[in-house]
């Protein structure tokens, strides 16, 4: 494994600028950067280290600045990574010689990146399919699509070229059926049963590490369907036409106004958190994830040519949420 300490060549610089809502929601500052740029905190504690995290005030790690700080990360290039096989668990719903579809928990990284060095779903994919090595690159083997850090549920990856090629096409031309649920915040009657989401997604021109609906990007669509109504959440089916980063998040917070449940980047987490039953806000207090989950994964089978269908349940705490909003 590569050691991914910070070099003064070529540095990025990151901005950001703590609100109020920041400060309610998070008590570290290393935290609050963890969620902000995805960076682990080991790795920011190595850029602070090397005072590459820097702001026109004293700062410490374990706590908050004021609001309106503005804080700059240098973040150095690149350092070129191979991933290595982990023995870390992982669900596999099915595999045979050409791919592997797996159902990946929430809070692990899919694949090792600057901050993420190991501790992945690809180190651990490699572990259990040390075929998979070289497929599709060093760093990614055998990645087609991606999930969100925070986001459960199924994920497909190529063991063979021939699957990588035809998963990657299968993927670009939208003939992947790929189904969500999640938890929103919406008050009861505001939701539709059901709707299309249409607009373009690209990088929020105010904070580039979130994405942004109706601003300079790709077109993006979203069909969604309620399940259930409760007092202010709901319960909804989301359907991808198309496949940006955060689609789903960026969709249901800036389109329908209905951001997913403890959504830290695209909702007030801690406001939301406090529309809940008080048992119910105190068994989440310590889950850092949205309540979205990749219930189901449907395509035809890139060399066998066979239908594949796979759907998985949701997490226990999403479940048992589901249960007691009933």
């Amino acid at each position: 494994m590569t050691d991914e300490s910070p070099s003064s060549d070529q540095l990025e610089e990151i901005e950001l600028t703590l609100t109020q809502t920041d400060r309610d929601q998070f008590k570290r500052l290393d935290q609050w950067l963890a969620e902000r740029t995805s960076f682990s905190r080991t790795f920011l504690k190595k850029l602070f280290e090397a005072g590459n995290i820097s702001a026109e005030v004293n700062l410490s790690l374990n706590k908050m600045p004021s609001i309106g700080t503005v804080i700059s990360i240098d973040v150095p290039p690149p350092v070129p990574l191979e991933a290595i096989a982990q023995n870390i668990p992982i669900e596999i719903l099915y595999q045979d010689e050409h791919l592997v579809i797996v159902n990946k928990p929430a809070g692990l990284v899919v694949h090792p990146a600057p901050g993420h060095p190991d501790g992945t779903l690809v180190n651990a994919i490699l572990h259990h399919c040390p075929d998979l090595s070289g497929v599709g690159g060093t760093i990614r083997p055998g990645i087609v699509h991606r999930l969100d850090k925070g986001t459960s549920g199924i994920m497909v990856v190529a063991k063979s070229q021939a699957a990588h090629e035809g998963l990657v096409l299968l993927f670009s031309k939208h003939d992947i059926e790929r189904e969500y649920q999640a938890i929103v915040v919406s008050e009861k009657g505001r939701l539709s049963l059901e709707g299309t989401l249409k607009s373009t997604i690209g990088r929020d021109p105010r904070n580039r590490q979130k994405m942004a609906a109706n601003v300079r990007g790709k077109d993006a669509i979203t069909h969604f369907k309620t399940v259930k109504y409760f007092q202010n959440f709901a319960h909804i089916q989301c359907r991808l036409e198309t496949g940006r980063t955060h689609q789903i998040r960026v969709h249901l917070s800036q389109l329908l106004q209905c951001p997913i449940l403890n959504d830290a980047t695209y909702g007030d987490q801690a406001r939301h958190r406090k529309r809940l039953p008080s048992e119910l806000a105190a068994s989440i207090k310590d889950y850092e994830h949205p309540f979205l989950h990749a219930r189901r994964l449907g395509f035809i089978h890139p060399v066998t040519k066979k239908h594949l269908d796979f759907e998985t349940a949701p997490p226990p705490l999403f479940q048992m949420l589901l249960d007691q909003l009933q």
